[in-house]
């Protein structure tokens, strides 16, 4: 399929230069790799950081920024970064309080993170990791454990920022971490597929077809479904989250609407104007709204839509002010 790349092997390579001739003046790659970290890191806060593959781009490089993360490792297309790579991110993050490692749940991203946080204490760096586990389709309620991370992760680094912002300690930003995470559901469907860069499609799905929780590297989801309208999709995937969730009448919510690359802000209002209805109709509060495309596979059409449930901590810490080149959040909503 049709890209606009120069060489397969530089893809990665060029869109972060791309990235940092933009943002310059906050952000600053770390050597010899394919990573970065902000300029002028806090070394009396915790630093976080995240990383996976390239490709679900904002992510992982729009995550990064005043209020969210301070680093970022990033691998091939759909690719974990290598231990390498990680490690120089988390020297070149480190601070006087330690690192923690926002870590989306694949098999790639947990072993590679893992290697590189066991050589950065060799190095007499205090790291933790921190596990994203939000997406109901890859394993069953009661083994949320082997659940994939998938768009859930930005609402996770928000109030995992806001933590490290306001002093907590490293046991502390880890615990508000899991705590989010515990408290996130994710569900995404596809309507077409997408290719890496090169290649040709690395799936298919019919004219008529959707895929209904599909991952966000184009994983086989829990069923392919004829196409139906909008209202419908959302409304299936909206009972699957807040049942998982076990969603009661007066909750908070925050609902991100998140497009997968080749998705229209007009369809994603769409989205949201039901996700909006069914949860009036449940009497669950939508505390605020995040709508656009944060965590994307390439090119492919389709939608996720992830809740967060608050409590006043939570709420708290969502609320803070955060400003990265791709997501802010002004922090006065009350």
């Amino acid at each position: 399929m049709k890209k606009l790349i120069n060489n397969v092997e530089d893809v990665v390579a060029e869109s972060l230069e791309g990235f940092l001739m933009a943002n310059r003046r906050t952000h600053q790659q770390v050597a010899g790799v394919n990573g970065l970290v902000v300029n002028d890191i806090n070394k009396k806060k915790v630093s976080v950081i995240t990383g996976g593959g390239s490709g679900h781009e904002p992510v992982f490089i729009g995550l990064t920024g005043e209020g969210m993360a301070d680093g970022a490792a990033l691998g091939s297309v759909f690719a974990s970064p290598d231990p390498h790579t990680i490690l120089e991110v988390i020297k070149g993050a480190n601070t006087d309080e330690g690192v923690l490692c926002l870590v989306i749940n694949y098999a790639g991203d947990t072993m590679n993170f893992g290697v590189a946080s066991e050589l950065a204490e060799l190095e007499g760096i205090n790291v933790a990791t921190a596990l994203v586990t939000d997406d109901v389709a890859s394993a069953p309620k009661g083994q949320e454990e082997e659940r994939r991370g998938i768009a859930g992760l930005l609402l996770v680094t928000k109030v995992t920022g806001a933590a490290a912002q306001e002093g907590y300690t490293l046991t502390e930003t880890k615990q508000v971490a899991e705590k989010a995470n515990e408290n996130i559901r994710s569900l995404s469907v596809a309507l077409t597929p997408c290719s890496l860069p090169g290649s040709k499609a690395n799936f298919t799905i019919e004219e008529d077809a959707y895929e209904f929780g599909m991952g966000i590297h184009g994983e086989p989801g829990i069923q392919k479904k004829k196409l139906q309208a909008a209202d419908k999709i959302v409304e299936e995937m909206v009972t699957v989250i807040a049942d998982d969730l076990e969603l009661q009448e007066a909750d908070e919510v925050v609902v991100l609407v998140n497009g997968t690359g080749a998705t229209s802000l007009l369809e994603l209002n769409i989205v949201h104007r039901q996700v909006g209805k069914l949860m009036e109709n449940k009497g669950v509060v939508i505390y605020d709204s995040i709508i656009g495309s944060h965590c994307t596979s390439l090119e492919m059409a389709g939608v996720s839509i992830s809740m967060l449930r608050l409590d006043a901590e939570l709420k708290r810490l969502y609320n803070a002010p955060a400003y990265t080149p791709y997501f802010y959040k002004r922090g006065e909503q009350t």
